[in-house]
């Protein structure tokens, strides 16, 4: 049912309430931060829109008429109305932003979130957050389905329908067990020698697969994997085990390379297996909340920072979950 053209807005509710309380439309007008010529002017309308005069005007002040005490009464009931359903709005926007739900693709979520989290837990420790891990395809869908605050991927390009930002830079390794013969070799391995080599990889639709694909694709494409696993610990225990040469993040595989359980095979100059990680959300619709404290965080974090050539050696540490 449509309210009738008689009911007052709130703002001039407000406005009656402070002139029964004090006594005075200036004084009201003070209160409320709106000149005394606005205050009356808006009495006066409020008085034409109900039909009824509201005050008795006296160079002493103003009191409400007969009429007015009983529009005072019922607008009182209004207001305190309006509050409770304003402090309610506020829990539900305090509960909301205290509330933060990610998907990240496995190399970000296994090697790079735990420290972001951290990080935002020691900032906002209010925060309660739930992390997902999917492919970077799926974590595309997720955050375009509504279903996440923030997702993270990897790959060469922001996927359609999101904006991101990058916020790490990382880059493909070419990794044998120690006994593999590309462990032994001293000769750079060739963008055709790797396209030809049925390797260990990752399903389709992951940003690692992705990137190498592409950087293979100018000579001729990678041809039929020998294994496909969805995780980095997968890929590593198959290398290990001398399933064959593994392609995947440098990140992923810092602790076993420094102790000689992997061995990565030296890449010819012409085979650029660097990737950014980003973070993405809807386009047209900026990160707030936790969300953009989280983004904040991890583009002013050290895991941030680019490579500064694609022969460097990561030096970042990996955060312990």
């Amino acid at each position: 049912m449509a309210l009738s053209p008689h009911v007052p807005e709130l703002g001039a509710l407000e406005l009656l309430l402070a002139v029964a309380r004090l006594g005075s439309v200036g004084r009201a007008a003070a209160e409320l931060g709106v000149s005394q010529p606005t205050a009356s002017a808006r009495i006066k309308g409020m008085e034409r829109q109900i039909g009824v005069p509201l005050l008795d005007r006296s160079p002493r002040g103003s009191r409400p008429t007969e009429a007015g005490r009983l529009v005072v009464e019922w607008a009182r009931q209004v207001v305190e109305a309006a509050q409770a359903l304003d402090a309610g709005i506020d829990a539900l926007r305090e509960r909301r932003d205290a509330r933060l739900v990610v998907v990240a693709s496995l190399t970000v979520a296994e090697y790079l979130m735990p420290g972001w989290l951290l990080a935002l837990h020691a900032a906002s420790p209010g925060t309660a957050v739930t992390l997902r891990t999917a492919n970077s395809a799926d974590v595309a869908g997720h955050v375009l389905a509504g279903e996440a605050d923030l997702g993270f991927v990897e790959g060469p390009s922001t996927p359609p329908g999101l904006a991101g930002a990058v916020v790490a830079a990382d880059r493909l390794v070419v990794v044998v067990a120690p006994g593999h013969p590309w462990a032994r070799r001293r000769s750079p391995l060739t963008g055709a020698e790797l396209a030809a080599t049925p390797l260990v990889l990752r399903e389709p639709g992951s940003g690692t697969r992705e990137v190498l694909e592409m950087a293979l694709a100018p000579f001729g494409g990678a041809t039929r994997p020998r294994l496909e696993l969805a995780s980095s610990t997968a890929l590593k225990a198959a290398a290990m085990t001398g399933a064959g040469p593994v392609c995947l993040s440098e990140l992923a595989v810092m602790e076993e390379l420094a102790t000689r359980r992997l061995v990565a095979v030296p890449l010819a100059e012409g085979l650029d297996l660097r990737r950014p990680l980003r973070a993405v959300w809807p386009a047209g619709r900026r990160p707030s909340g936790p969300a953009r404290e989280l983004l904040t965080l991890t583009r002013g974090s050290p895991a941030g920072r680019p490579h500064p050539d694609r022969s460097a050696t990561v030096h970042r540490k990996v955060p312990k979950s």
